[in-house]
């Protein structure tokens, strides 16, 4: 059942766009604080700013993959979404390191390239 509160996040809609901004945003913030957060606490800061991204499953996955490439696209050099995790386990989901070895990223496949290193180029770059 789809909550009429929140605007649908189709791919392509203009409220995906949006989301993926705002997304984008708490991202950097976090990353200038030097502080990695989990999925369900973007989730909810999601939720605050108009935008239903349940913290599991198709969408938050998608919506972190655009927040990357998007970023990228800007010219930004790290994968900011090195910075989410799961709250448990303190390390991003699977989907990460997957995305880590697709274009344009390219790094998963490197040699010692890890999570943890690129978290902590994520902070380095972002930190002010």
């Amino acid at each position: 059942m789809t909550d009429t509160k929140f605007p649908r996040l189709t791919a392509g809609s203009d409220a995906r766009h949006a989301a993926c901004d705002v997304m984008v945003e708490i991202i950097r913030s976090w990353a200038a604080e030097g502080q990695a957060h989990s999925y369900s606490t973007l989730s909810a800061l999601m939720k605050e700013s108009g935008y239903s991204v349940p913290h599991r499953g198709p969408l938050m996955s998608a919506l972190l993959e655009e927040a990357c490439r998007a970023e990228a696209g800007r010219g930004v050099p790290v994968m900011p979404t090195a910075i989410v995790v799961n709250k448990h386990s303190r390390r991003p989901s699977g989907q990460f390191e997957v995305l880590a070895k697709k274009e344009p990223f390219r790094r998963g496949d490197l040699p010692n390239w890890t999570w943890k290193a690129e978290k902590d180029r994520v902070f380095d770059h972002y930190h002010k």
